[in-house]
């Protein structure tokens, strides 16, 4: 029997191998999300291991916050000097960094990196944890001189002996590049600016009594955790954050895992749409191979082999297929980690690919996701083929699964559908957010798997509705194609599904998106009142300046500031909530349409008081008079008043947990150094809106990161952000079809073989060849549609049900792109054609006599 199996595997490795290159891609994104992810992982833990201090001492982190406020966190430097006295210190040094900074050079262009990662300006301390070294030039000395990092040199032009101007905080700056430093480690990607210790503090920080922080190195002899120890019994416990090497590289990973995760998630979306897809692929193609070895498997019953040998035959070859489509997958997985990695090296993140990590859990996962998979997929057709009758398969029967009867998969198709309708229903009439998520994301599930359950059901219905205008449009030759499609509804079913998962997802997703954009393109209509809105390119706070040089300019009419403070309200529920509350000047009346279930903004914005997102209080026993304790970075605390409710299409007010705002008089008392991260500008009296556009680019011109957005911008960028999102699904879209047409060629071409005598008897009758591959390609367009159509109304569906659920955040609007629907079904009919080209091809130039023969 292991004779026969292997000797079958290899007769028809031909038409295994493209089952096999579904395996193949699940396996690579694993592997490849797995190994760059590692090498990633292991890079930054030694370049955080190396370059932390024994011990850094920093200011506490009591609130987070993901909304940056632009003000710099700092303690006092002369904690140096306090800590250098302790008994097991060896020195103790003030750092100074800053990365709410931007650098541009002469002709007013940023320096820094346009990918996302920051511009950080430090003070030049040498140690033997530097992460750069001076390469050319020299230090900097004095104010008004700076060194920078090679990499960003190269990448912008920049010389020793050019001018530089640095955005900071307290203001303004201009300095000379008079040293090259190049990172001796790995580059972050980020640009960096070393000015004088002396000066640092100064300029970046306004104070030269401030730091960010304190690095403190250990005499010999004395550990990181007794170091800090000693430093804590100091200073005082909770009175700043105090971390050992250790923990601050832990701190740093933790915050870099984000960025992986994403990067993780996203090619782990792709191995599975690979694995999902590719599962249909292979059950169909052992379905068929056994379904044309029905005489081979009864001879083998004849001849003494029982059930649990055949059965086993067939999951060996599985396990064949699953160990070869693993090894190359595994083998690509280390290719799409290589290519990683050097793109990542484009985006100014410099790993070495020579110091790629492949650990020992790369290859198990691996091995276990593509044998694992395969195996599963073959069971099936295994018992299937366990169970041919001897006497049957020798009697030449019809081939096994062709008449049996649908009454099963219709009754668990049905009862897995009202599972899944019950559930999507369920979603559409909830009321909170969280239970219709969840309710959907139950419904998709078991609505998919009724659909692919019961699709052989909906083959003859639809494909004949679909196939209709075959007969009067090819004549004879369309009508065989229609009726070839509807021979086997357990294998056009099975050949649709991998098609049909693909466009259901790009279905919903499009419909989601869509519904999303019009909603916020209502939402601006009806919230944005302000000519302009003046902000960062990416969001994050500018400096005083650019409030300054906006408020000069001639035209501006009325500007009102936007300034967020990250804060915890102690609730009269008693839950303590941390979020983040903006702040604003008085008139935000004239440039945002604020809604009130309960007071005005004149209430809400005057000292002492807050406003509050109407739902959110209602959900916390808040009332218009209550008072509420509330915490602010650095330990400041008050109690506000809440002195009016917001009642905001847009979810909570605006756009942080709780909807609270206040004054921006407010902010400015307990967030000291703060910076504005927006501004609200309406034009004055006599000067249009295009004039005034003019005159604020004029005047934003030396601040290349901060632009003047109408509503048509803001329509824009939101558009933008959602086509990301959207651009994702559509690469998962591509990665569905090509292993759908995978599927589609296989399941052709073993079709072909079926069929090899009766496409014999048809050309010996007067078939040509041009008339044949049309019946083929016809037959795969029919296929790809039917798969296309079940997609697309499942898909439909799915998003009518996230709209439903982003109406419960105020996004009511529902939009279907029917353009992309339509294109969608003229894609999957060109689909078809493709996949029918190469076994239309291979059955046209059959032998006649020899397939006539054929047994």
């Amino acid at each position: 029997m292991l004779k026969a199996t292997l000797r079958s595997f290899l007769a028809h490795k031909g038409r295994l191998l493209l089952s096999a290159l579904a395996v193949v891609l699940s396996v690579a994104f694993v592997a490849g999300s797995l190994i760059f992810s590692d090498t990633v992982s292991r890079t930054f833990d030694r370049l955080f291991a190396s370059s932390s201090a024994d011990v850094t001492v920093s200011p506490r982190d009591d609130l987070e916050s993901s909304v940056p406020t632009g003000a710099v966190r700092t303690l006092p430097a002369s904690l140096a000097g306090q800590l250098t006295g302790i008994d097991g210190v060896e020195s103790a040094h003030p750092d100074v960094e800053a990365e709410n900074i931007t650098v541009v050079d002469g002709d007013n262009e940023s320096v820094g990196p346009t990918t996302g990662a920051p511009t950080i300006a430090v003070d030049w301390y040498v140690s033997e944890r530097s992460v750069v070294e001076l390469t050319s030039g020299r230090t900097p000395r004095g104010d008004g001189e700076a060194v920078l990092d090679a990499d960003t040199a190269d990448a912008k032009g920049v010389e020793i002996g050019d001018t530089l101007s640095v955005h900071a905080q307290p203001g303004t700056f201009r300095v000379e590049v008079v040293g090259i430093a190049t990172f001796t480690t790995t580059n972050p990607g980020a640009a960096l600016v070393f000015l004088d210790p002396e000066v640092a503090a100064t300029r970046l920080l306004g104070s030269a009594d401030r730091a960010t922080s304190i690095s403190v190195d250990a005499a010999p002899g004395v550990t990181d955790a007794e170091l800090k120890r000693r430093v804590t019994a100091e200073l005082g416990a909770g009175t700043y954050a105090v971390e050992t090497a250790d923990e601050q590289a832990r701190t740093a990973a933790d915050e870099l895992g984000g960025f992986l995760d994403v990067v993780k998630y996203v090619m782990l979306g792709f191995a599975g749409i690979a694995v999902l897809v590719g599962v249909f692929l292979i059950v169909n193609t052992f379905s068929m191979l056994i379904a044309q070895r029905t005489r081979e498997l009864g001879l083998l019953r004849a001849l003494g082999a029982d059930r649990r040998q055949v059965r086993r035959s067939v999951l060996t070859e599985a396990v064949l297929l699953g160990l070869v489509g693993s090894t190359l997958g595994l083998a690509a997985g280390i290719g799409l980690a290589f290519g990683l990695i050097r793109l990542m090296s484009a985006f100014g993140m410099n790993l070495k690919t020579a110091e790629m990590v492949i650990g020992w859990a790369t290859p198990v996962t691996a091995y276990a996701v593509g044998v694992g998979v395969t195996f599963a997929a073959a069971y099936l057709p295994a018992r299937r083929a366990a169970g041919v009758s001897p006497m049957a398969a020798l009697a030449d029967a019809e081939i096994a699964g062709v008449g049996r009867p649908l009454r099963m998969r219709a009754g668990v198709g049905s009862v897995v559908g009202a599972l899944g309708a019950a559930a999507l229903i369920g979603c559409v009439v909830s009321g909170e957010t969280s239970t219709a998520a969840s309710l959907l994301g139950i419904g998709v599930v078991l609505t998919l798997v009724a659909t692919v359950i019961a699709g052989p059901l909906l083959v003859r219905p639809v494909i004949r509705v679909l196939g209709a205008a075959f007969p009067a449009l090819f004549g004879p030759v369309g009508r065989m194609s229609q009726r070839n499609a509807l021979r086997n509804p357990r294998r056009t079913g099975a050949t649709a599904a991998a098609l049909m998962v693909g466009l259901a997802l790009v279905g919903g997703m499009s419909v989601a998106s869509a519904s999303m954009s019009r909603s916020f393109d209502e939402q601006i209509d009806k919230t944005l009142g302000a000519d302009f809105v003046i902000q960062n390119a990416n969001f994050v706070p500018f400096s005083q300046e650019v409030t300054e040089r906006v408020r000069d300019t001639e035209g501006v009419g009325l500007v009102v500031r936007q300034r967020f403070a990250p804060l915890a309200v102690r609730l009269p529920d008693g839950e303590r909530i941390e979020t983040t509350a903006a702040g604003y000047d008085d008139r935000v009346d004239d440039v945002a349409r604020v809604t009130y279930a309960r007071g005005d903004t004149a209430a809400a914005l005057a000292d002492g008081n807050l406003a509050m997102d109407a739902g959110f209080a209602a959900e916390h026993d808040v009332r218009v008079g209550s008072t509420v304790p509330v915490e602010f970075p650095g330990g400041r605390r008050t109690e506000l008043t809440v002195a009016a409710l917001t009642d905001m299409e847009g979810g909570e007010g605006f756009g942080t947990r709780g909807g609270l705002f206040l004054g921006i008089a407010t902010v400015e008392e307990y967030v000291p150094g703060g910076q504005d991260s927006a501004l609200y500008v309406n034009a004055a009296g006599g000067t249009s809106a295009d004039e005034l556009r003019d005159r604020l680019e004029t005047a934003l011109d030396p601040y290349p990161q901060v632009r003047a957005r109408d509503q048509a911008d803001y329509k824009e960028l939101v558009h933008d952000q959602i086509a990301v999102l959207l651009y994702l699904v559509y690469a998962l879209l591509g990665l569905a079809i090509i292993i759908a047409v995978l599927g589609v060629v296989n399941t052709l071409a073993l079709s072909v073989v079926e069929r090899t005598r009766e496409i014999g008897l048809l050309r010996a009758i007067g078939l040509s060849r041009r008339q044949l591959r049309r019946m083929i390609r016809l037959e795969s367009v029919v296929i790809a549609v039917f798969g296309a159509v079940l997609g697309l109304a499942l898909g439909l569906v799915w998003g009518l049900c996230v709209q439903q659920v982003l109406a419960l955040q105020d996004m009511t609007a529902l939009a279907v792109p029917w353009g992309t629907v339509v294109a969608v079904v003229i894609g999957s009919a060109v689909v078809g054609i493709a996949a029918a080209l190469l076994p239309a091809l291979r059955a046209s130039r059959m032998n006649v006599l020899e397939a006539i023969a054929h047994a």
